[in-house]
């Protein structure tokens, strides 16, 4: 084989790999947020997205933004996705902050996507895009490295080793845990789906600065165990933390459905 029909074959490699080197939750993630929330849609919620998005499903319709990123013309969405906050702030600090926000960040577009959502003479493609943006944010900002430093990326500019395999802290979040339960995002949302109503009642009516600032308190604690760098983690990682990483999956579920429904009703 020619040389240059093997650069060009590495080249579109590496174009189809760049949507998901960032993803937040990855693929499977999204997946699994979208198919709890689609569990607690009121009927007329149902009826509204099927008018927006068709045969798509939520759970589908949760990935389209990262899938995007491999079009220039969506550059500017990426700073939708996550927020970065200083370390050691308090809750009224962070919500102080928020206050006050005037950034292109996942706080002030869901504000922004929620509003336009709601105005029913909004032209079929915005909703589109707005709706998917939407469904896709919220789960992003559960998982707790897009609500992360500035300085390291989320986390992505902190190398570790899960197992034997090189990767970094915001990717670790993203897709190695996930994947290290291996189940389909089906399978994922059936074991972790138990709530009762006032649970489910209880986590839509938190504010939004309260999504963000639990998100936060989780990134601290992630990066307060990494000591050194390249630092590896097995088995007793996964052991710590499966729990947390669930109760974010669900919890971005189950708010999302909420605001879902708020918009919808």
């Amino acid at each position: 084989m020619k040389l240059s029909v093997i650069k060009k074959i590495l080249l579109l490699c590496a174009f189809f790999y760049l949507p998901f080197t960032s993803m937040a939750w990855g693929v499977l993630g999204h997946r699994i947020i979208g198919q709890i929330a689609d569990s607690y849609l009121t009927k007329s919620t149902k009826k509204a997205i099927a008018e927006i998005l068709g045969t798509e499903s939520v759970a589908m319709a949760s990935n389209w933004p990262d899938f995007i990123k491999s079009d220039p013309a969506y550059n500017y969405l990426s700073n939708w996705h996550y927020i970065n906050l200083k370390s050691g702030l308090s809750y009224d600090s962070v919500k102080a902050f928020l206050a006050t926000d005037t950034a292109t960040d996942a706080y002030t577009k869901i504000n922004f996507l929620v509003a336009e959502l709601k105005n029913r003479n909004l032209e079929k493609e915005k909703k589109i895009l707005y709706l998917r943006l939407l469904i896709h944010i919220v789960g992003d900002i559960h998982q707790p490295l897009h609500v992360g430093r500035l300085e390291d990326l989320g986390g992505n500019r902190i190398r570790v080793l899960w197992f034997r395999d090189s990767t970094n802290l915001h990717t670790l979040w993203d897709t190695h845990l996930i994947n290290f339960q291996q189940l389909s995002y089906t399978e994922y949302a059936t074991a972790i789906n138990f709530t009762n109503k006032d649970q489910r009642n209880s986590l839509q009516q938190q504010p939004l600065t309260e999504w963000l600032f639990e998100s936060y308190q989780i990134a601290d604690k992630i990066y307060g165990d990494i000591k050194t760098p390249n630092q590896k983690l097995e088995y007793a990682y996964n052991f710590k933390y499966v729990d947390i990483l669930n109760n974010q999956l669900l919890k971005g579920g189950i708010r999302l459905a909420g605001l879902l429904n708020e918009i919808f009703r």
